[in-house]
């Protein structure tokens, strides 16, 4: 499979438990590109995991350290960025992605998400809550601007996360020679 895309950086946007660290890897992997977790990058940072911040700084204290580590990370070169769910809430953030590579949607049904986050401990958002009801509350705040900020979408499924990273590479492909003929 030809891996000869132009995409400098590649940030993976969705819901939490839609697979973007998952597929993340596997696409760096068969890029030869750098993997990096906003999430994971934000907790070497501060000597802290995510529930610990939401809990002392709240969820706003959490986004403020989400952005500065987004910029951190936008600045890196050849490199698939696994971004929070909640990115997206941050118009700043936002621009950011879409001004340094290209960001695509990864989507699953609600479904699938609270498979995938069933046994899930690190997830502030899903403590003590009906998952369900805020997973669909979730969707309804964030898919418009999931949709608004990627330059693709993607649907995952069940599988394998090597054949996914595969499906996103021909997609990206797809995307950068329609922006050539267009551009």
């Amino acid at each position: 499979m030809s891996t000869d895309i132009n995409a400098n950086r590649i940030y993976l946007t969705g819901l939490m438990g839609v697979g973007k660290s998952t597929i993340g890897k596997w696409l760096a992997k068969q890029l030869r590109y750098q993997f990096l977790d906003t999430d994971i990058e934000l907790q070497k940072q501060t000597g802290a995991d995510i529930p610990w911040i939401f809990e002392i700084e709240g969820e706003q204290g959490f986004r403020v350290r989400e952005t500065g580590v987004l910029k951190q990370l936008s600045e890196i070169d050849n490199a698939v960025i696994a971004t929070g769910g909640g990115i997206v809430l941050n118009q700043q953030n936002r621009k950011i992605m879409n001004t340094t590579g290209v960001v695509i949607y990864l989507q699953a049904p609600v479904d699938l998400l609270l498979e995938r986050t069933r046994f899930s401990k690190n997830r502030p958002l899903l403590e003590g809550v009906d998952r369900r009801a805020k997973f669909e509350a979730l969707v309804r705040e964030r898919e418009p601007l999931y949709r608004r900020t990627a330059d693709l979408i993607v649907r995952t499924k069940r599988g394998s996360p090597k054949r996914m990273a595969g499906k996103l590479i021909r997609e990206i492909g797809k995307y950068e020679r329609n922006n050539r003929s267009t551009g």
